[in-house]
């Protein structure tokens, strides 16, 4: 594949990112719709309850659903706009091609599928069957995340498959495992409400997350400690009770200090740890150096705040801690993970009421996605797939042989790098926009072009697919139907609102005409989206992630269940862990050490300064489709980078100046946002820009060595202020004036 076949600015007039603004008085008919749906938000994996107003087959707006347990109405910024991707002037309403010197240009789909599949045969004959890889994405419905496993392992045939959750939960999830035999938040969020603790660790709640702040508020209105643990003051740190502003890449020696003083002041419950846990004495033995004098040298904090902490957490009754990716995107992800376990479970206090872990899933169905068959390396059950058990039992449900299923593959970084070491050749792509969400971004592009053939599956042309030799009309959220599973482990409906635009087809649509073009048909005889939910829960029987239990009907009866859900009368698991048992081989919680470990870039001379990434409040991960939404973008129109007045005085940059942050990878140029709400020794950027605006054109491929999740959190930045001030932005004044 050669580079981009026409001007960037050319496809960007062609396919966007343009902006869509409702009209002032609203859509035709959003008064008097034809229907009401009532289905969740496309974005975070809070998955808010949400009703669609539909008239004459298109989204014109919403209502609150009130009803819905979680969220009861409210939405954040992002989720009462979703509609507005709806009716979008971007939307691919037909296949396109490529054309050298003219950029895409409207195809058949038999043209299209026709092209596909020769390529992928062709490729395969050529170079062997895992020459062809698939990445694919977890804002896909449970029954697409399955389907997609099933395709690549059995249409395919290809080993290389892999998804966007790589990104994002796999370190939480490989903690999970380890700690517990299974990889699910402990707890329903209403448990938060009366918990005595809590600690948020990693986690910009009230920006990436907000509908969550509700129960964090209401547990501070009955008098909660509210602990935050990150570099910046974000909004939740503002009325924390302790703020520890851990220097990036420093967690693990946090959380080993202050388990070591859990044990050093005997704040321990030695029933739970004698009784059901292992591990013990080996966890608090790789801590047994780390005085709170040593954790203060290291993470940055003063001593006597994390003494504080530690207390705080020590004498609860009731308590709750939550993580996201501001500890899980490290090269030592998993050991930070497992850090936070260790002082849950030091204490005791998980598996009853008011008393939970849970990390924060950050895509919409991050928690459903990494359960059922599209990682590298699992089977559906959030089974193994080197696993010969595990093997042999799904190779019946597809009614293949077992030694025709591929093993496992590489993760979606790893494949980057295989494209470039010429071991793969071509790509299907769903649901994934990695060239603005993976690391070392300039790496990627490279790889794209050395592909000898990439086809996409999107509903809007992402900068990835702009690379792509053949790109697939496909389907938004609200037009299948379907089920996600929230970041609280709850199994909920996705209903279809409306049907494709123009020529377009829904994602399953078009997997299911692929395999039955590769000559795999027999196995992928499903009439709609139930059937295929339905050999779901069979595939998942006996699984950690057990959804036999779950029916269509019994979700929508319920407004979700809770897996594991083993059979047809139980009534889902909202709280886990109750009776004890873990899914350990023996039965108990699992201590592991997790020793503090620099990470995989450190400061030094020649690059001084810490940068680390992440979200905002009106973008969504690669921003696909926050990007063209206007008041989204006018909310927060540019990446700035945020630094601290005294390390911006160190360099004489003003408010709004230009500066040129270089790593070892690359350089790009961003707006000075001057705050007092980050660390002295630390730049933020955040990563939902493409191109030149791209944060990730500087960070690393370094991979943690268990999730293989890339080290987002911490690299070493240089700083260039180039002496020019950028134009005014609204969301640095908002900024300003807090």
């Amino acid at each position: 594949m050669a580079k981009l076949p026409v001007s960037t600015e050319k496809i960007i007039e062609d396919f966007g990112p343009h902006l869509n603004y409702a009209p002032k008085d609203g859509y035709e008919g959003r008064d008097e719709p034809d229907k009401l749906v009532k289905t969740h938000c496309c974005f975070c994996g809070m998955q808010c309850g949400i009703q669609l107003s539909v008239k004459d087959n298109k989204v014109v707006g919403f209502e609150p659903w009130m009803e819905f347990p979680f969220n009861e109405g409210r939405l954040c910024p992002k989720g009462v706009q979703r509609y507005l991707q709806n009716n979008h002037p971007d939307r691919l309403l037909h296949p396109i091609k490529r054309v050298e010197g003219k950029g895409f240009e409207k195809t058949t789909w038999d043209e299209a599928m026709d092209k596909t599949v020769s390529e992928i045969k062709r490729i395969q004959e050529k170079y062997g069957k895992h020459a062809f890889s698939m990445l694919s994405g977890v804002s896909l419905t449970n029954e697409k995340s399955y389907l997609v496993g099933k395709f690549a392992r059995v249409a395919l045939k290809t080993r290389n498959l892999d998804y966007n959750g790589r990104l994002c939960m796999v370190s939480a999830g490989a903690g999970n495992k380890k700690a517990f035999g299974l990889d699910r938040a402990s707890n329903n969020y209403s448990d938060l409400e009366y918990a005595e603790v809590i600690i948020v660790a990693g986690a910009n709640i009230s920006e990436t997350f907000p509908t969550l702040t509700h129960w964090i508020w209401k547990a501070r209105d009955r008098g909660a400690k509210l602990i935050v643990i990150d570099p910046r003051m974000i909004p939740l740190a503002r009325t924390a009770d302790v703020h520890l502003d851990v220097k990036p890449g420093t967690d693990s020696a946090l959380y080993g200090a202050m388990l070591k003083y859990l044990v050093d002041h005997d704040m321990l419950d030695h029933d739970f740890i004698d009784n059901y846990t292992s591990g013990f004495q080996e966890t608090i033995d790789a801590v047994k150096d780390y005085t709170l004098e040593w954790a203060e040298e290291i993470t940055g904090i003063d001593k006597y705040k994390i003494q504080e902490a530690a207390e705080l957490w020590g004498k609860a009754k009731t308590s709750f801690l939550l993580h996201a990716r501001g500890i899980e995107h490290h090269s030592k992800g998993v050991d930070n993970v497992l850090g936070c376990i260790n002082l849950v479970l030091a204490t005791g206090r998980i598996g009853r009421p008011y008393c939970g872990y849970g990390t924060i899933t950050g895509q919409g169905n991050g928690q459903g996605g990494r359960e059922h068959g599209h990682k590298c390396d699992q089977l559906p059950g959030n089974r193994d797939i080197e696993n010969p058990e595990h093997r042999k039992y799904i190779s019946e449900v597809w009614g293949i042989d077992e030694k025709d299923m591929p093993g496992k593959g590489l993760t979606a970084y790893e494949i980057i790098e295989a494209i470039h070491r010429d071991e793969i050749k071509g790509l299907i792509s769903i649901c994934f926009n990695p060239l603005v969400s993976l690391p070392n971004n300039n790496y990627v592009r490279s790889a794209l072009e050395k592909l000898e053939f990439y086809v996409c599956i999107d509903f809007f042309l992402n900068e990835t697919a702009r690379h792509a030799d053949i790109v697939l009309a496909g389907s938004l959220q609200e037009e299948e139907e379907g089920t996600t599973t929230s970041a609280e482990g709850r199994v909920i409906r996705i209903r279809q609102a409306v049907t494709p635009p123009g020529e377009a087809r829904t994602d399953t649509s078009i997997l299911l005409e692929i395999a039955k073009r590769l000559g795999e048909e027999d196995k992928f005889t499903y009439n709609d989206s139930e059937a295929i939910f339905n050999e779901l829960r069979v595939a998942s029987k006996g699984g950690t992630a057990d959804y036999f239990g779950i029916s269509y009907k019994k979700v929508e009866d319920n407004m979700g269940v809770f897996w594991p859900c083993p059979t047809d009368d139980h009534p889902g698991t909202p709280r886990l862990w109750e009776d004890k048992k873990f899914k350990t081989p023996d039965g108990k919680a699992h201590f592991n050490p997790a020793p503090y470990k620099l990470p995989g870039e450190v400061t030094d001379d020649e690059y001084p300064i810490t940068l680390t990434t992440g979200r905002v409040v009106s973008q969504y991960l690669s921003g696909t489709q926050t990007r063209r939404i206007g008041k989204l973008v006018d909310q927060f129109p540019e990446p700035m980078l945020e630094i601290h007045p005294e390390l911006a005085a160190k360099y004489g940059i003003k408010q709004r100046e230009l500066v040129r942050v270089a790593t070892r990878r690359g350089e790009g140029i961003f707006p000075a946002n001057i705050v007092e709400t980050i660390r002295k020794d630390t730049v933020f950027i955040p990563y939902h820009w493409p191109g030149a605006k791209s944060a990730n054109q500087l960070t690393p491929g370094t991979l943690d060595p268990i999730s293989k999740i890339p080290e987002f959190k911490v690299c070493a930045c240089l700083l260039d202020p180039l002496k020019e001030i950028a134009p005014p932005s609204k969301e640095s004044e908002a900024y300003a004036s807090v």
